[in-house]
C-alpha cells in the first residue's frame, strides 16, 4: 500500500514481549558468528578432505551396524536370521578390505571387522564395534559442526535482516508522518481539488451513458484494452462472459438489459433471447461484475498521488479515456497532468494528505515531539542492524 492512500497509525506498535530486541538479535548473530569461525578452525586443524573422506568411511560402516543388527543378533529367543548374518560379516569385510591402506583410523575399521567376525553375534558386541569407531566419530562430528553453526548462522543473519526491513517500513511511516505534520493546513487546496473532482464527475458521467448506451459486446471490449495499460487497473472480465457476448445476438444489448434478463425465469426469457439457458449460465454468474464495472478505475485517487505518479497515471489514461469519453472529459484530464506545472502541487498534497490522514491523536504525538524521538530511535536501531549485517556477510 503506498503511502498516498495509507491511513497512519496512532501509535508505534507495542513491541512482543517475546521477540527479541535488536541489541538480542545482534548479539545472537555475534555468538552465531564466533561459533561458526571457531567451528570452522576446527575442520582446518584436522584437514578438511581427511575429515570428508573419514566420514564417508564412518557412515558406511554405521550403516551397515544400523541395517543389519536387528538381524544378526539373537536375544535368545528368536532365531538369527543366517542368511543375513553371512552378508552381514561379507559386506563388513567387503568394507575393511576396500579401505585405503592410509585411511585415517584404519585400526578401528579393522577392529570392528574382528568383533563382528564370530560364531555369534550378541547386541553387546554391536556397541564394542561403535566404541570402536568413537575416535573417528568425534572428527566426523568436526564437519557436523560445522553444518550446524552455519545453519544457525544463517537463521541468526536472516532474523536480524527481517528486523531490519520490519524497522525500514516503520521508519518511512514515521517519516512520512513528520512530514504531514510539517504542513500547510491553511494552503489553498482547492487549487488542486477542485480540477481533479471535475474530471472524476465528468468520466464517471461519460462511463454511466456508455454503460446504458453501449452494447455489453462493445463496453467489456473496451475493459479488456485497459490491459495494456498497468496503471488502468481494471479487473478483466471473466473469459467466458467475453466469449458468451462476442459471438451470442444478446451481445449486442447493453449491461443493464443483460442483467433484467438475468433476473428472468427461463420460460420468461425465451421471449427475448435465443439460447435463454445460456444467458443464464454465462450472464447471471457475472452480475456482480456486470453491477461493479463502474469508472473508479479512470479516475484519480483523493488524496492524489505523488506528482510523478500523477504524470504518468495521467498520460496511460488519456489514451484510454479517450476511446469511450468527449474531448472535453479529456480536456479535464490533460488539466489535471498539468497540476504539477500550474500549481505549488506538492506542498497543496501534503495539506491535502495532511487534513485526511492525520487524526487528532498523531497531532497531539507530533505537538509533543513523540513522533520525532521515536524515528530517532529507530533510526539508531535499524542502523545497529545494518552495521551487524554488513560485518557479518552472507556465508
Amino acid at each position: 500500500m503506498s503511502t498516498t492512500d495509507r491511513r497512519m497509525s496512532t501509535q508505534s506498535p507495542e513491541p512482543d514481549a517475546d521477540e527479541p530486541s535488536a541489541e538480542a538479535l545482534v548479539t545472537t548473530l555475534e555468538r552465531a558468528a564466533t561459533a561458526h569461525e571457531q567451528a570452522l578452525e576446527r575442520v582446518e586443524a584436522a584437514g578438511e578432505a581427511r575429515l570428508e573422506e573419514l566420514r564417508e568411511h564412518y557412515e558406511e560402516m554405521t550403516g551397515l551396524l544400523d541395517r543389519y543388527e536387528a538381524r544378526a543378533t539373537s536375544d535368545g529367543e528368536t532365531d538369527v536370521d543366517m542368511e543375513a548374518f553371512i552378508e552381514f560379516q561379507e559386506e563388513i569385510a567387503r568394507f575393511v578390505e576396500n579401505l585405503p591402506d592410509d585411511v585415517d583410523h584404519r585400526e578401528a575399521f579393522e577392529t570392528v571387522d574382528e568383533t563382528m567376525h564370530q560364531k555369534w553375534l550378541k547386541s553387546s558386541d554391536f556397541e564394542t564395534a561403535r566404541q570402536a569407531l568413537d575416535p573417528i566419530a568425534d572428527l566426523v562430528e568436526r564437519i557436523e559442526e560445522r553444518e550446524r553453526t552455519r545453519e544457525r548462522y544463517r537463521e541468526a543473519r536472516h532474523d536480524v535482516a527481517v528486523r531490519r526491513r520490519e524497522l525500514d517500513g516503520r521508519v518511512d511511516e514515521l517519516e512520512d508522518l513528520v512530514a504531514l505534520g510539517d504542513a500547510d493546513l491553511d494552503a489553498p487546496v482547492e487549487n488542486v481539488r477542485e480540477p481533479i473532482e471535475a474530471y472524476n464527475r465528468a468520466i464517471a458521467e461519460a462511463f454511466d451513458r456508455r454503460k446504458r448506451e453501449d452494447s455489453a459486446r462493445e463496453l467489456l471490449d473496451f475493459v479488456e484494452t485497459t490491459t495494456a495499460y498497468p496503471l488502468v487497473e481494471y479487473r478483466p472480465p471473466p473469459p467466458d462472459l467475453v466469449a458468451y457476448v462476442v459471438d451470442s445476438e444478446a451481445g449486442t444489448e447493453t449491461i443493464p438489459t443483460l442483467l433484467e434478463y438475468a433476473d428472468y425465469s427461463v420460460s420468461k426469457l425465451e421471449h427475448y433471447v435465443p439460447a435463454a439457458r445460456r444467458l443464464k449460465r454465462n450472464v447471471a454468474t457475472h452480475q456482480t461484475y456486470l453491477r461493479r464495472l463502474d469508472s473508479g478505475p479512470l479516475e484519480i485517487s483523493w488524496p492524489p498521488p505523488a506528482a510523478e505518479t500523477l504524470w504518468w497515471r495521467c498520460r496511460e489514461l488519456i489514451a484510454v479515456v479517450s476511446r469511450i469519453a468527449p474531448e472535453d472529459v479529456v480536456a479535464k484530464l490533460r488539466a489535471v497532468r498539468a497540476l504539477p506545472r500550474t500549481a505549488d502541487y506538492e506542498r497543496l498534497r501534503e495539506s491535502v494528505r495532511a487534513r485526511e490522514q492525520l487524526t487528532d491523536a498523531e497531532r497531539e504525538r507530533l505537538e509533543r515531539g513523540d513522533v520525532e524521538a521515536e524515528l530517532s530511535a529507530l533510526r539508531d536501531e535499524r542502523d545497529h542492524l545494518e552495521a551487524a549485517l554488513e560485518k557479518y556477510p552472507e556465508r
